[in-house]
Formats: structure tokens, sequence, C-alpha cells
């Protein structure tokens, strides 16, 4: 039932206004509903603000520790690929649900005690059990027996390494690599060293998928196609090693 409705015109004439007459006077009603609006528009947003912030940084703390997270590149070691300057969003799931990383990823892993107190972004040449071998007579590494053309991503003018080597990495580790190889601090540099350059899969932090500063350097990076055609290890072509050292 409609209450308001109730008293009729001959209820409000029959009784004069008296003390208990709460009738206001024409005005007196919008007068009292704009003194009411401050309180609520003043007194909500302060509160619903605090807590929309506070939903929006703890929403940000959880995608940047279990999710992804952005990450600027130090310097030009990834170039062309990557630029000096350039944040990439890392996806700290890609390796979360059994797939670990696989040759061509570029991955952002915590080097401490293997390559310096800090984190570091590298591509990935080879993974656990993989052969690895620098170079070959046309100047190409060499993963399980199979040249690799990193043409699509290596720093133009530059050759695969000028340091030898004849790696197999063990099992749970990662041997990487800069695309820049003439600027980068990578697995070459530590091959006689404890770990043997070998990064642990346990210290990969994620996988560099997007570049997403600058704006017009926005774009995702894909895993190359050269890495698709090299066989598994324990191979005949990967224990061979044929063409090393050319």
């Amino acid at each position: 039932m409609d209450t308001e409705a109730q008293p009729t015109e001959r209820d409000r004439s029959s009784h004069p206004a008296g003390p208990e007459d709460t009738s206001e006077a024409p005005g007196q009603e919008e007068r009292s509903r704009s003194s009411l609006a401050p309180r609520l528009v003043g007194g909500l947003p302060g509160g619903w603000i605090t807590a929309t912030l506070l939903s929006v940084l703890l929403l940000l703390f959880v995608l940047s520790t279990f999710v992804a997270r952005p990450f600027q590149i130090p310097s030009g070691s990834m170039e062309p690929s990557l630029r000096d300057g350039d944040r990439v969003l890392v996806l700290k799931l890609a390796y979360r649900f059994g797939a670990g990383p696989q040759r061509g990823d570029v991955v952002v892993f915590d080097g401490t005690g293997y390559f310096g107190d800090t984190d570091y972004i590298k591509r990935v040449v080879g993974v656990g059990g993989d052969r690895v071998v620098c170079c070959d007579r046309e100047g190409r590494i060499r993963v399980n027996g199979r040249s690799v053309d990193e043409s699509g991503f290596l720093f133009p003018g530059e050759s695969a390494s000028t340091v030898p080597f004849d790696v197999v990495v063990p099992e749970g580790r990662l041997f990487v690599l800069g695309d820049h190889r003439g600027d980068s601090s990578d697995s070459r540099d530590r091959l006689g060293s404890p770990g043997g350059g070998m990064v642990p899969v346990s210290a990969v932090i994620g996988r560099a998928d997007w570049i997403v500063s600058p704006f017009d350097r926005t774009t995702r990076l894909h895993r190359p196609d050269a890495y698709a055609r090299v066989p598994a290890p324990g191979t005949n072509a990967a224990h061979l090693g044929e063409g090393a050292h050319g």
C-alpha cells in the first residue's frame, strides 16, 4: 500500500497545523533534500575510492607475483629483437603447468650465483640433454647435430659466436645466449665456471611474450621456426656433432 497516498485533502484541512504537524512549507523539502545530498556525496566516495584503490593494488600485486610482470630491457644484448629501454611483459605462468622452457624462447631469469645478482633476459639455445656446438663450416650453431639458421633474429653482420664451444646441457639446465652476440654476457662466458654457464630451470622467472612499450614497438614475441627442426637429444646426429669448429 502506498502510505503517502492515505491522507486526503479533507484530512489535512480538518486538522490545523500544530506541533505534531510534520508537513513542510513549499521549498523546505527541497532544501532538506539538498542538505542531505552533500552528506551522501561527500561521505561515500572517500571510502569507495579508498576501497577501489586497495582492490586495484591487491590485484596488481597478485598479477605481478603469480601471473605476469613488466621487465625493462637494461642493455643492447638482445638486439635487434629487443632494444635497450624496451619494456616486455613476462608471463610467469608459462612454465608452471608441466611444460618447461623450449629452444628459441626468450626468458627472464634470476642470475644470482650463476651470472650476477640481478635478473637477465636471454634466448634459450639448448635445453636439458642437448648438445650445443659452435660452429659449423658456415658459422652456425648446431644443436643435436642440426645447424640452426639464426638470421631471423641474430644481430646483423654478426656470427653465431666468436667463441667456440661444444657442450652437453645437463638435465634441469638451460644454455642461453643473447641475440647481439658481440654485446652479450651469456653462457659462453662461463663455460669454465661452476655450473658451466648453464642456467637452472628453477631460476627462470618467466617467458617474455610481448613488447608493451614504446607503443610503436608493441608486438608479440614468437618462438623462431629455426628451432622447430632440431632433433631430440640422444639421436645419432646429436652425438656425431658433424661440422664442429669450422
